[in-house]
């Protein structure tokens, strides 16, 4: 048998190996963050390693945008959609591990890529107040009336006789006549 205190000391030895590796772990992603910019670079976004926004430059010819807002929105869900590929690169510590293929799984969840939504490449594009959406209930006049229903089937019989001059195998008829 293992002396007692030797079975301490490799378990407080192997302790200690585990706080030291949960404390490089803990570095490595702390040390993660994403940054993006705008298709028209006129947005510049940075979010840390849990999706926080913590950078935000705008530049002067977007400033009166009245859709800056939704454009710095789209642009931090692009820079958090990529976090899960960031991690994978930057905490080689935990790199294929069970762990790291949860944490990534987690990202996936919790930052999906945005939709692109009315981004036109080059820059922002106008939207005419006409062209924008508008409920149901917001409109004034109602809406239009249903379209009539299709006209019924012809006959059997005059499909029959549209089937005369055709192969009748095909068809479903007789072909032994």
């Amino acid at each position: 048998m293992s002396n007692p205190e030797r079975l301490f000391a490799d378990f407080e030895a192997k302790l200690a190996d585990a706080q030291r590796k949960a404390n490089q772990m803990r570095t490595e992603i702390e040390g993660v963050s994403v940054s993006e910019r705008s298709k028209d670079g006129q947005i510049s976004v940075k979010v840390n390693h849990a999706g926080n926004l913590v950078g935000l430059e705008i530049g002067p010819s977007v400033r009166e945008n009245p859709a800056l807002a939704q454009e710095i929105l789209r642009v931090v869900q692009t820079a958090q959609s990529k976090l899960a590929g960031a991690m994978q690169t930057g905490v080689p510590s935990i790199a294929g591990t069970e762990t790291m293929n949860e944490l990534v799984s987690q990202l996936h969840n919790e930052y999906p890529e945005p939709e692109p939504t009315g981004y036109v490449e080059g820059g922002h594009q106008e939207v005419d107040e006409d062209d924008r959406f508008v409920a149901d209930d917001e409109l004034d006049e109602p809406p239009p009336a249903p379209k009539p229903p299709a006209p019924p089937a012809p006959p059997r019989a005059a499909r029959r006789q549209q089937a005369d001059h055709e192969d009748d195998y095909f068809t479903g008829g007789d072909f032994l006549r």
